[in-house]
């Protein structure tokens, strides 16, 4: 079970990565000028922002 629920995480991560690009592609565009632009301090702590709140909502939906 542990491999169907990753490998269908890894998908829904490229649906939504992928449908972003697809959907909004100036938009897209311009997000990642807009974080070229950043700082790597900047960068580092959304990183790491982004990477603790997706661990606590795996958490909470494991249980």
């Amino acid at each position: 079970m542990f491999w169907t629920s990753l490998v269908a995480a890894i998908g829904l991560a490229l649906f939504i990565e992928g449908a972003a690009y697809a959907l909004f592609p100036e938009g897209m565009r311009k997000a990642l000028v807009a974080v070229l632009a950043l700082p790597a301090a900047k960068l580092r702590f959304a990183g790491l922002t982004a990477a603790g709140l997706g661990a606590l909502l795996i958490f909470m939906a494991l249980g």
